[in-house]
């Protein structure tokens, strides 16, 4: 199976032709192109939802908006194939102290949220659980803390193998990583081997390789083993669909 986790990028500029209007085909033509059986996205605000499910029939997703639970805000959606997957068990809960209702946490600039889906196969009656989420860009606490939150409450489901996506806005010297990788998870880039790929915050490659950052993820645990990895660099039409490269892993369970 595949996994994918993509920041969408929920605006961008209208006079540098990076507006999310402008890309919004860019975005759903490569998601379709490698058809995942599930992945993460982040920034996805409800446009860029009602875009997704209009392009793209064939997934169904889970997901709220951040600010409300309901539409309001970014959404942080674990999408599936609707033909071969059975949505079990599923939710979101918010990256704060009070994690059951919407909220801001620690020191974080916004409101950050994790959703998860218990995924069953339906030709095999199979299950893992898929969870999706966007770490604050700003607090170093929120983002430790958030992790250890997504960390803890993936405990709960440890029996189930698990695939963990998302922008984590930390590279894998941090301490928020290290408390994902301290619960048990392999990060898909390492497990593959493929430590060379590029990396995947770009800001619409303004700058240089080496002021980039690798801030996006796939997590593994429980009986998912990463037999590929790829950062996806492609430009359709000489246009890039986003700020950030999407990755994708090629999983076995």
């Amino acid at each position: 199976m595949l996994t994918m986790s993509f920041n969408v990028l929920c605006a961008g500029n209208k006079l540098k032709k990076t507006y999310w209007t402008d890309r919004k085909f860019l975005v759903s033509d490569l998601i379709r192109k490698y058809r995942p059986d599930t992945f993460g996205l982040q920034e996805a605000h409800h446009r860029w939802m009602r875009h997704i499910c209009n392009a793209l029939p064939e997934y169904d997703y889970v997901g709220v908006g951040r600010d409300n639970g309901k539409r309001m805000g970014e959404f942080s959606p674990v999408f599936y194939l609707k033909d071969k997957y059975d949505v079990a068990d599923s939710g979101t809960f918010w990256l704060s102290e009070t994690p059951d209702k919407p909220s801001k946490g620690w020191d974080g600039a916004c409101i950050r949220i994790c959703s998860w889906a218990v995924l069953k196969e339906k030709a095999t009656g199979k299950q893992f659980v898929h969870f999706n989420t966007h770490l604050d860009h700003v607090g170093p606490t929120a983002q430790r803390e958030g992790a250890k939150l997504i960390a803890e409450r993936s405990l709960a489901l440890k029996d189930l193998p698990a695939i963990m996506t998302g922008d984590f806005n930390v590279e894998p010297d941090s301490e928020a990583f290290k408390t994902v990788i301290d619960a048990g998870f392999e990060e898909a880039r390492f497990a593959s081997g493929k430590t060379d790929e590029p990396k995947t915050f770009h800001d619409f490659e303004r700058r240089e390789e080496k002021d980039r950052s690798i801030i996006d993820y796939i997590f593994v645990r429980n009986g998912f083993q990463v037999k590929d990895y790829k950062v996806i660099t492609e430009k359709p039409g000489g246009f890039l669909p986003s700020d950030h490269y999407p990755v994708i892993a090629e999983l076995e369970f």
